[in-house]
C-alpha cells in the first residue's frame, strides 16, 4: 500500500496580543494627555510658586512638507522625545513647539512636475503613432549627445539630487498615488499652496499617534502664508542687518529663468551640486614662422 505524503500544516499565525495591549494602553494614555493638556506650558505669573521652576526647551528641525513623514523622522524625533520625557520626570517645565517647513523651491518644482505629467498624459492620448516614434527618435539622439558630453572632462555632471532621491521611481503623479492619495484629488497638487494645506495636518496626526510631547498651540508652517512667521523672519533679518551681521553683496549664483530668481542647492528639481567653475586660460602669441 502506498501512503501519500500529508501536506505540511500551515504555520500558526503569530499572536499579536502583546502588541494589541500596548496599543490599547497607548491610546488610553494619549487620550488623557489630550484631555488634561499636559504638554501645554505657559509662562508663570510673577510671584507664582512655579516662577523659579527649572525649565527645559527643545526644538526639532522642521520636516519638509513635500510628502509624508518617514522612518528617518521617527528615529530623529525619538531622541528629542526621550529628552522631554526624562526632563519632565525630573520635575522641569518642558516646552516643545513644532514647525513644518514649506519654504523653498522643492514644493514648487514638484507642482510644476505634476502639471507637466498631466499635460504629457493628455498629449499621449492625442498623439499619433508616427508622432510618438519621432519623439522616441529625438529622445534617443538627445541621449547620445548627453553621453558625449559626459565623456568631456571639462563638463560638470551633477549627481542625483536630494529631491530626485526622495522622489523615487515614477513621475510625480505616480509618487503622489504611492502615498495612498486618492486619484481624484491628485490634480489639486498642481497648486503649490495645496501641498501646504494637505501634508502638515497629516504629519501632525502621525506625530500625535507617536506620542510626542508637543504643545500644539505653538505649531506653525513657514512661508508668507503664515503672516506671523513671515514677520518674525523679516524682523530677524532687519535686526541682523542693523548689527552688520548680514549685508548685501555679489557672488556667482545659479539662476532659474523659469522662476526668475536665484535657485539654491536644495531648491532645485535637478542640478544639485552645480556651482561656478573656474578655468585657467593661457594666452599664447602665434608667431609667423620665417620662410625656410
Amino acid at each position: 500500500r502506498i501512503m501519500a505524503d500529508a501536506a505540511p500544516a500551515p504555520p500558526a499565525a503569530r499572536s499579536t496580543a502583546r502588541r494589541d495591549k500596548l496599543i490599547e494602553l497607548q491610546k488610553v494614555a494619549q487620550k488623557r494627555w489630550a484631555e488634561e493638556k499636559v504638554f501645554e506650558q505657559d509662562a508663570p505669573e510673577p510671584g507664582a510658586k512655579d516662577e523659579n521652576q527649572e525649565k527645559h526647551f527643545v526644538t526639532f528641525p522642521y520636516p519638509y512638507m513635500n510628502g509624508m513623514l518617514h522612518l528617518g523622522h521617527t528615529f530623529s524625533l525619538s531622541k528629542t522625545e526621550f529628552s522631554m520625557g526624562y526632563e519632565r520626570l525630573k520635575g522641569k517645565k518642558t516646552l516643545w513647539p513644532f514647525g513644518f517647513h514649506c519654504t523653498g523651491m522643492p514644493i514648487q518644482a514638484a507642482a510644476d512636475n505634476l502639471r507637466r505629467d498631466i499635460i504629457g498624459m493628455y498629449t499621449e492620448l492625442h498623439t499619433t503613432e508616427e508622432e510618438k516614434q519621432a519623439a522616441l527618435d529625438a529622445a534617443a539622439a538627445a541621449q547620445v549627445e548627453e553621453e558625449e558630453v559626459i565623456k568631456d572632462p571639462t563638463k560638470f555632471v551633477a549627481k542625483k539630487t536630494k529631491a530626485a532621491s526622495k522622489k523615487g521611481k515614477g513621475n510625480q503623479w505616480q509618487v503622489l498615488e504611492s502615498m495612498d492619495i486618492e486619484r481624484d484629488i491628485v490634480p489639486k497638487f498642481v497648486d503649490p499652496v495645496y501641498w501646504l494645506k494637505f501634508f502638515p495636518p497629516l504629519a501632525k496626526t502621525d506625530l500625535i499617534d507617536m506620542g510626542v510631547k508637543v504643545d500644539w498651540r505653538r505649531s506653525f508652517i513657514t512661508t508668507d502664508i503664515n503672516g506671523y512667521y513671515d514677520a518674525f523672519i523679516q524682523w530677524q533679518f532687519h535686526k541682523l542687518k542693523k548689527l552688520e551681521k548680514v549685508n548685501f553683496g555679489k557672488r556667482y549664483s545659479v539662476f532659474s529663468p523659469c522662476d526668475n530668481q536665484i535657485c539654491a542647492d536644495h531648491d532645485r528639481a535637478s542640478g544639485e551640486g552645480v556651482g561656478p567653475q573656474e578655468y585657467t586660460l593661457i594666452r599664447m602669441e602665434v608667431m609667423k614662422l620665417p620662410a625656410s
